[in-house]
């Protein structure tokens, strides 16, 4: 494996790259005039048709460091013929989360603009016809994640043999226990010969050596530290018990101004109840997690990028890939169980050379997912306490009332202290203060239920008990017993 870790000190243009000049425009549509290390370093491999192992800090550009030169690529593939035959899927793009996927999906349509190269993205979560119908007309682009795509190839609504380019985006996360198996199944549909690359902000010993498999001589691109964090987040980590984290983070919103935040939790009940604690509190709240519908997530997601939600509660389902820009702060309410999950969460704010905060909160609890940090970072983490503030609102005293001297020498006069008005005996109110009650409504009286009770004599029999003998009874032998009758409300009938 070859590695390539050196960075550039001034950064190339985009227009120094051999691209076709309807990427360049839409290169330079977006803003972009300089590349990012990853691209400068990413791009020229994937062009020379290497398969490309990339670990770059998130907020880097990496999705562009794939994007732009496989649209270069094929490029030659490009047709204005609009039959379904003509435009083959080429690339397949693989992405672990439905949000992570959808903004794939923008990007390479944004890439694409100027050109005849066709695109979509499908996830589950959402009604299947409308991708069904778009994978037929023909796509050269696919952006999906696994489960959706599995249920496309069996249901026979795409073909994979023409794949020449696959992409596995968040390669870790990708390659973990829960996606292997699908990942298997649907790379036994590609075909063999193909260029495939691998990004992701952190990359194990182990993902490392699980990635050699489906590699040929890779190239290894790492434009910083393996598992570094950018340096315009700052991280604080803060002790406080789990009953005190919620009014930890309203307390460090007021005092540092911030006007918006992610709070990571690590179940999906709790960030159901976290958001509306924080709703009741008055911010406005939304919460993100995988129990949502796509549609639901989508909303949310939008309403927190456009200013409208002040909290954005989620799961890791929002911790990797989303861009979302000028994002203040992050908090994680829960540290997460996995260390390399902590580098992508605080990985939202911080993107692009902009600052960020990233709060940790943690209880005693806490400290062997801390120390599964610091391993990870190499680095020793400072616990710093904080005081809460009580930013209860205040109750209004009751007004000193008359009575409350007589209560207190009633207290004393019976010894105890006159200075306890919860000891203190109250005196009952004046006759003409007290409010009178409504009379009590008549009840309808029966004379059966209203006389008295009159024991039954002893040689009266029961009134279940019939008096005459029946004529049965009569042919009994003086050798056979009767059954005795039992009462209806102890079940009634004869044993």
């Amino acid at each position: 494996m070859t590695t390539v870790s050196a960075i550039e000190e001034q950064p190339p243009l985009f227009n120094t790259l051999p691209l076709d000049p309807k990427l360049l425009r839409a290169v330079a549509d977006s803003g972009y005039v300089a590349m990012t290390p990853i691209q400068a370093k990413a791009i020229p491999i994937v062009l020379a048709g290497r398969d490309v192992m990339g670990a770059a800090q998130t907020g880097t550009g990496k999705t562009a460091a794939f994007t732009i030169p496989l649209l270069q690529k094929m490029l030659r593939h490009e047709t204005g013929n609009t039959s379904p035959a003509r435009h083959p899927v080429r690339a397949l793009v693989l992405a672990p989360t439905r949000e992570l996927a959808d903004q794939v999906a923008a990007n390479v349509k944004n890439y694409a603009k100027h050109t005849q190269l066709r695109s979509l993205v499908v996830f589950g979560g959402i009604d299947m016809k409308p991708q069904t119908l778009a994978l037929k007309g023909g796509v050269e682009v696919l952006i999906a994640t696994p489960g959706r795509l599995l249920d496309h190839i069996e249901a026979k609504n795409v073909v994979l043999n023409q794949v020449e380019y696959v992409v596995l985006d968040e390669a870790d996360r990708m390659l973990d226990i829960g996606f292997l198996p699908d990942l298997q199944r649907i790379l036994s549909y590609l075909p063999k010969t193909r260029q495939t690359l691998l990004f992701s902000a952190t990359f194990s010993p182990e993902i490392k050596r699980l990635a050699n498999s489906y590699l040929q001589d890779p190239v290894l691109v790492e434009v910083a530290r393996p598992n570094a964090t950018a340096s315009t987040v700052e991280q604080r980590f803060y002790s406080c018990d789990d009953d005190d984290k919620r009014a930890v983070i309203r307390q460090l919103l007021r005092t540092r101004a911030l006007s918006q935040a992610i709070i990571f939790v690590n179940s999906k009940l709790g960030a159901a109840r976290l958001a509306r604690s924080f709703e009741r509190d008055g911010l406005k709240t939304q919460a993100l997690h995988g129990d949502k519908s796509q549609d639901e997530r989508l909303k949310a997601l939008q309403a927190f990028k456009s200013g409208e939600v002040d909290l954005l509660v989620a799961t890791d389902v929002a911790a990797r890939g989303l861009d979302i820009a000028d994002l203040p702060a992050v908090f994680n309410f829960d540290v997460p169980f996995h260390a390399e999950d902590y580098i992508h969460r605080i990985g939202r704010t911080g993107r692009a050379g902009a600052s960020g905060v990233a709060i940790t909160l943690v209880a005693r609890d806490d400290m062997r997912l801390l120390g599964d940090i610091e391993k990870l970072l190499k680095k020793q983490i400072d616990l710093e306490a904080i005081q809460i503030e009580d930013d209860r609102p205040v109750r209004r005293a009751r007004p000193p009332r008359d009575d409350v001297d007589a209560e207190a020498d009633a207290g004393a006069d019976v010894g105890l202290p006159a200075t306890d008005p919860a000891r203190a005996v109250r005196s009952p109110a004046p006759m003409a203060e007290r409010p009178r009650r409504a009379p009590a409504p008549q009840r309808a009286s029966d004379p059966f239920f209203d006389k008295p009770y009159e024991p039954r004599a002893a040689d009266t029999p029961p009134a279940w008990e019939k008096s005459p003998a029946s004529p049965a009874a009569k042919l009994l032998t003086p050798n056979i017993r009767p059954k005795k009758k039992v009462a209806a409300l102890l079940g009634g009938g004869s044993r």
